[in-house]
């Protein structure tokens, strides 16, 4: 009965079941699909719940079931049989953990797209190396999850790794799973450039910020905007390399600078760059309360490089360590693979007691 109470409090199935009649309701108002943009993310909303609480329904049915598949294993003495069911139960356990992790993600661009920019920081090969480290690293983490992957720019290093890259990224929670990311990100480790096997220290920014899509609209003054094009880097396509087809915005009383390269033609690069860049800026607007766009001025490079959130130390030990959290990892390999569940489910949990 206890534990029963327990999982009631952490994923509050009355408030769900709740929420679903509400937005079934709501879908029965006259006039509901006159705005159908409004209609259908009432309808993502109610699918998203149900399929919230069908899984809740289900790990609690099979978290019943698990004490006596104990029972029987050990009466057995059946050690596959025992085996198979601590497999059960570690996958269980994951199961719950995720489910959990979604019940905290319920902030206003959560259920978006995500748009994740990584930048090298000072420091020449070391920094461009780390930087597409990271990159892997979050591609794996958007494999696991399942989410949908585009690199949208990337500026490789004449050298050695990147200088940046920005990935768009969709999938259910997309936003909500790495807004926790954003931050400079350090290393430390002996440097594989370094002939004499010193130790270096790099840093590496992150950004995300949501996809707004069609969703919201922006009045953005044109002469605040100026726009390059130049011919697109990469590895053949057609107007590859032929025709100056890439775009860079610089939204110039921020100084926000946006590339895009990787769309088929010039228009569909500058309109994937005009999305991103109205995310940016409706993102920097309401972290300084600002209703107004044409309000925001000055430099907004803070934005992006923030504080440190995360130590990455590969020796002379190799661990983890978020920095806001105190979470942390002893194994770094799992982690630059893509395991980085720990780090964000302790600054989900950190930020929802707030």
């Amino acid at each position: 009965m206890r534990k029963s109470r327990k999982w009631e409090a952490i994923f509050d199935p009355e408030g769900l079941a709740k929420r679903i009649k509400d937005l079934e309701a709501e879908s029965l108002k006259d006039g509901f699909w006159d705005d159908q943009k409004s209609a259908q993310k009432v309808l993502k909303e109610k699918k998203t719940i149900e399929d919230r609480l069908a899984a809740y329904e289900r790990l609690r049915s099979e978290a019943s079931e698990l004490p006596d598949l104990i029972d029987i294993a050990e009466e057995l003495g059946d050690e596959n049989e025992s085996g198979s069911v601590i497999a059960s139960f570690e996958k269980l356990s994951d199961e719950i953990e995720e489910l959990s992790t979604m019940m905290l993600l319920s902030g206003k661009y959560d259920d978006n797209n995500a748009i994740l920019s990584i930048h090298a920081g000072t420091g020449g090969v070391e920094a461009n190396d780390w930087a597409a480290m990271l990159e892997r690293m979050y591609l794996r983490y958007c494999e696991k999850k399942k989410f949908k992957t585009k690199i949208l720019d990337r500026q490789d290093d004449v050298d050695y790794g990147i200088k940046s890259v920005m990935i768009q990224v969709e999938g259910d929670k997309a936003y909500g799973m790495l807004k926790t990311e954003s931050g400079v990100h350090r290393l430390v480790r002996i440097s594989p450039f370094n002939a004499l096997g010193k130790r270096q220290t790099s840093f590496a920014a992150v950004e995300v910020v949501p996809e707004l899509g069609d969703d919201i609209e922006v009045d953005i003054n044109p002469q605040d905007l100026k726009i390059d094009t130049y011919r697109s880097g990469g590895a053949g396509g057609q107007h590859v390399n032929t025709t100056d087809s890439a775009v860079r915005i610089t939204h110039l009383p921020t100084g926000i600078v946006v590339t895009c390269q990787n769309e088929r033609s010039q228009i569909q690069n500058r309109e994937t760059a005009m999305k991103i860049l109205i995310s940016k800026l409706t993102k920097i607007a309401e972290e300084a309360h600002k209703e107004n766009l044409n309000e925001i001025k000055g430099d907004q490079s803070q934005i992006g490089w923030g504080s440190q959130i995360r130590n990455y130390v590969f020796q002379p030990y190799t661990m983890v360590k978020d920095t806001r959290t105190g979470a942390e990892v002893g194994n770094v390999e799992a982690v630059m693979d893509g395991d980085l569940d720990v780090f964000v489910r302790a600054k989900l949990s950190q930020d929802a007691t707030k």
